[in-house]
């Protein structure tokens, strides 16, 4: 069993309220549509506050709920688990064998151009992040924008799930800052995940996979061509995300159609493998309530996914994960979750659980984890090479509201630092929620090919890029 210190608690005498993620909205910033899924199974703008614009001043503070250890093993016995509060202002734990530390987080400006300085960046906004780290806008304007992808040549694309539009956003000058925003395709509702193979680009919309094909390089898909229409649709999680395989298979991701229940589709909750032309083959690996973050890693094309848990079991129960997906393997949803913890109100069959697969990092309940990216670049200090960024979206319905944050897991020869003492997920990048009220709602990091760090937040409907220049 997990022995869970409740912190959550003390957070709420600190001044965190008390209620459910809801707020009073800003008359200049009007909520964006909210996807279903992320923790829950059908949400709405009306569930999550809007903050007015302003600076944050350099002395005020962004509580957030405390993360979680991971456990030492993608297989294996239980490990208990233990939420440890992250470092605070001033606190920097001392460097491990691989020189990697718990940086502090101090107000950074959002930098902005005439372009960019609109809406919620008009007056300004700041974020908090570790010494030495800047962030300015990529792009601003991009309602609902949530999955990135980089093309042919290093061009930056971007899904915007509830316009059904596919963006490119060129950057030809380097300066960090988007030259255009293009539309590459549209009418298509609901597109999400995106992948490139053979000069294409493959999206999944709700139910399908789509070839998008610019055949006379005007930076537009003039060719369209649906390879599969068989992806679950219908009820909760409506995301699907795609991940190429080096022997040009395609891997879809597809969440619950609930928030829990039995399945009757075997492609619901799971991690479905299709042929490059569509074909269905068969599901690569189940029992993964919600897996929308999905990617290989660097140097080894092991898969990692985020998998968003269910709610109705309390505020720090179950915790959100994150699994290194083999093919094959059941990780237990429904009937179980975390540690192969039975969850008993579906009734576990009689050794069930001891069979599935476990997380192989724990992280906050509720959190709501989206898009990971391993750090591979060459901008950041060494002690980031090889370590997990992974963006919560943040809750929709817990008593004190977690996520909406940027956090680094670390990583030690190719898997997750578990090593006791360790603080393995640590915040990065934080102040998206300001004691309860929430203007930003970050989905996706990925990597540039210069080494910075892009994220994408459906919420204010921008792309930030990080960069570290001390």
């Amino acid at each position: 069993m997990h022995r869970f210190i409740h912190i959550g608690l003390a957070l709420a005498l600190a001044g965190l309220p008390a209620a459910c993620d809801t707020g009073t909205a800003v008359p200049t910033a009007p909520p964006t549509p909210l996807l279903k899924g992320e923790g829950s199974t059908t949400i709405t703008a009306a569930t999550v506050g809007l903050l007015a614009t302003g600076v944050l001043p350099a002395t005020a503070s962004t509580t957030e709920a405390p993360t979680v250890t991971p456990a030492a093993t993608t297989t294996g016995p239980a490990v208990p688990q233990t939420i440890v509060p992250t470092p605070g202002p001033g606190a920097v734990a001392p460097p491990d064998a691989v020189g990697k530390t718990a940086l502090r987080l101090q107000p950074v400006k959002i930098q902005t151009t005439a372009a960019t300085a609109t809406g919620l960046f008009a007056d300004g906004q700041t974020l908090n992040l570790p010494p030495g780290f800047a962030v300015n806008l990529y792009a601003a304007g991009l309602s609902g924008v949530r999955w990135l992808g980089l093309g042919p040549g290093g061009l930056l694309y971007a899904t915007a799930p509830g316009a059904g539009k596919v963006y490119t956003l060129p950057d030809a000058n380097g300066d960090g800052v988007a030259d255009a925003v293009q539309t590459f395709a549209d009418g298509l509702p609901g597109v999400h995940g995106i992948a490139f193979r053979d000069g294409a680009v493959y999206v999944a919309t709700e139910s399908q996979i789509i070839r998008l094909t610019d055949s006379n390089g005007d930076g537009v898909a003039d060719k369209r061509t649906v390879l599969a229409s068989d992806l679950p649709s219908g009820g909760g999680h409506s995301t699907r995300t795609l991940l190429f395989q080096p022997d040009g298979s395609l891997l879809v991701a597809a969440g619950s159609s609930c928030n829990v229940c039995k399945e009757t589709n075997a492609k619901r909750a799971a991690v479905s493998l299709y042929s490059a032309d569509g074909t269905f083959q068969r599901v690569f690996a189940a029992g993964l309530r919600n897996a929308v973050g999905l990617i290989a890693q660097p140097g080894s094309n092991t898969i990692w996914a985020s998998v968003n848990g269910r709610d109705g079991l309390g505020d720090n129960t179950p915790p959100e994960t994150i699994y290194q997906v083999q093919s094959g393997q059941n990780y237990g949803w429904p009937y179980c979750y975390g540690q192969r913890i039975p969850d008993t109100t579906q009734s576990p069959p009689a050794g069930y659980c001891a069979q599935t697969g476990v997380p192989a990092v724990e992280m906050q309940a509720h959190s709501a984890p989206l898009g990971l990216a391993f750090y591979d670049g060459k901008q950041f200090p060494a002690q980031f090479a090889g370590d997990l960024f992974v963006a919560f979206h943040g809750s929709w319905n817990r008593s004190v509201p977690t996520g909406y944050k940027l956090v680094r897991v670390r990583f030690v020869n190719g898997q997750p630092d578990s090593r006791a003492g360790n603080a393995l997920v640590e915040d990065f990048a934080i102040g998206w929620n300001r004691n309860g009220a929430v203007w930003g709602r970050p989905v996706e990091p990925l990597v540039a090919p210069d080494g910075a760090l892009l994220l994408t937040d459906d919420k204010a409907g921008a792309i930030y890029r990080i960069t570290y220049a001390p």
